[in-house]
């Protein structure tokens, strides 16, 4: 079971990226699947994930910015992110959880991916 992130990068405020997570040794739709951001010297936190009842979580600071995606044929997770922010850099994190209980939790999940660094200069 592997997780590979990809796609960050530097990036001006106001720019874009998009991650890309891609899942081998199982079926990705299969499981939950969130989106994390570590910044420097703070916890990891939720940026879109799933939650149970199956509704996607966005904190809302970034509803509206950031889109979470499935692409099933390729069995790989995205994260668009629009007008980006100096205080979003960091190391964001895709992860799956065979059984979701609140999304938002680092515990929630089984399966991380190593993590893309993403910087937004101002």
């Amino acid at each position: 079971v592997q997780l590979v992130e990809s796609g960050g990068g530097l990036v001006q405020a106001g720019g874009s990226l998009t991650l890309s997570c891609a899942a081998s040794g199982f079926t990705l739709d299969s499981y939950g699947i969130g989106w994390f951001r570590q910044a420097p010297g703070k916890q990891r936190e939720a940026v879109s994930c799933n939650m149970r009842g199956g509704d996607t979580y966005y904190p809302d600071d970034v509803k509206g910015r950031f889109t979470i995606a499935i692409n099933n044929d390729k069995n790989t997770l995205y994260l668009q992110m629009n007008n980006l922010k100096p205080e979003e850099k960091g190391v964001y994190y895709c992860a799956a959880a065979t059984r979701i209980v609140d999304g938002r939790r680092v515990n929630d999940y089984d399966y991380w991916g190593q993590g893309t660094q993403a910087t937004v200069s101002s």
